[in-house]
């Protein structure tokens, strides 16, 4: 061959001096926009983002479970797909939605007005923390087109839930998710190790490591102070961070709310409401029972309480509890295209992720949040047709048929074996 045909076989890529645009040119995966995400962040914040508690038992299994379930493709003809669903009612480009996360200008000075560009942008809702360090006024006075959920906090207080209605429905959100996994903050040892507790007690070699960061520091530094303004009631100014608010940051709530309150939120407020943070069915079909729109199966990324339950290992039975009574979400561990098609064909309408596009965030501001979308779109789309599905209506008619228990599929297997000794020997005598 001639150096000239060489040639033509080979693309020489210029340079790319931008890291941000480097990062988006050469990331492929979540996994990878991780790795950009941790070269950016001082180790403290970082650990603070991607960390799970305790000896993170939860946090691994949160993955490991997708590892437990093959796909199992028909042959057949595939058109599209189309990866196109309704929740609540409105109709998605995809079925996944931008679950919330606190304090998110804590990783990026975009904050969550980067996020919901993205959202808007991929067709996807976005659920904004009741910790967001932008007020959900100013999200929608942004983003009026979005569908926009938000992360309402259940509170004794009659008169406190309704003025917050009042403000979440002046403000255009439909629909409210409420969190139930926070009674108590879950011991994430990294943080501890780090000195981000409540209030933060940051060590020497925090400091060090956040002066490596320039690229963080110095946007952190030119942005305007983090308040959090969804905390203060009607127009009275953000306040300064007290070390009770640094309590509900890291994760701690009311540990006194229980179904009562659930159900007075019910009855007060007309649009959709989500029950986010449970993996018991029982909770599942209570949560039906009372009228909820839908319940998001979720262990809070392992951040919580360790050794629990993964969302994955009681999808089944909690379809099964409420049928078509509500939608189910799933999160924790949401890290493949390939991840939703399973959740999906065991019953699930929809994934939510949280981590995967704060890395996104991090490593590339509101650009960074489009490129993850754009990455779970195109391999949820190879996928589907891989595994011979046109539609996600499809898939969820279909359901268990598209996936097998790979631990059962081994049992059945080494049972097979075993019978077909057992005849042999038989036929033998």
């Amino acid at each position: 061959m001639k150096f000239a045909d060489a040639r033509q076989l080979v693309q020489i890529k210029a340079p790319v001096m931008s890291r941000r645009r480097r990062v988006l040119a050469n990331a492929y995966n979540v996994e990878e926009y991780r790795n950009a995400a941790r070269r950016v962040l001082p180790a403290g914040i970082f650990d603070y983002l991607d960390g799970g508690s305790e000896d993170e038992v939860t946090l691994r299994r949160n993955r490991a479970v997708f590892d437990g379930w093959g796909l199992m493709p028909s042959w057949g003809p595939v058109s599209g797909p189309d990866t196109g669903t309704s929740l609540l009612g409105q109709q998605c480009s995809l079925p996944l939605t931008l679950t919330p996360t606190g304090a998110t200008r804590l990783f990026h000075p975009e904050g969550e007005l980067a996020v919901a560009k993205a959202a808007l942008k991929a067709g996807v809702p976005y659920s904004l923390a009741g910790l967001s360090t932008v007020s959900m006024e100013s999200v929608a006075e942004h983003y009026p087109d979005l569908d926009r959920w938000f992360n309402f906090g259940l509170s004794a207080d009659a008169g406190a839930r309704d003025a917050k209605l009042e403000r979440c429905a002046a403000a255009g959100y439909r629909t409210l998710i409420v969190g139930v996994d926070t009674r108590a903050l879950g011991s994430r040892e990294r943080d501890l190790h780090n000195g981000f507790t409540a209030p933060p007690a940051l060590t020497l070699s925090t400091l060090v490591d956040i002066a490596t960061r320039p690229g963080w520091w110095t946007g952190f530094l030119r942005a305007e102070g983090i308040t959090f303004p969804n905390l203060q009631s009607g127009n009275q100014p953000s306040t300064v961070v007290t070390p009770s608010m640094w309590q509900q940051i890291l994760g701690h709530s009311d540990a006194s709310s229980g179904w009562n309150e659930l159900e007075e939120l019910r009855a007060a407020w007309q649009g959709k409401i989500v029950l986010k943070g449970c993996v018991n069915p029982d909770d599942v079909a209570r949560a039906a029972d009372i009228g909820l729109d839908a319940v998001q199966l979720s262990n809070h990324g392992g951040r919580q309480l360790d050794h629990m339950l993964s969302p994955m290992d009681v999808l089944q039975e909690s379809r099964q509890r409420v049928g078509d009574r509500m939608e189910i979400y799933v999160d924790s561990g949401i890290r493949r295209g390939s991840d939703i098609v399973k959740a999906i064909a065991l019953g699930a309408d929809a994934c939510s992720i949280g981590r995967a596009y704060l890395y996104g965030l991090v490593a590339a501001g509101s650009p960074g949040v489009s490129r993850i979308i754009d990455i779970f779109a195109e391999e949820l789309r190879r996928t589907m047709t891989l595994v011979g599905v046109s539609s996600i209506a499809e898939l969820k008619d279909r359901g268990p048929g598209v996936v097998r228990d790979v631990r059962y599929a081994a049992q059945f297997l080494d049972r097979e074996g075993k019978d077909s000794k057992d005849t042999g020997l038989l036929a033998a005598t």
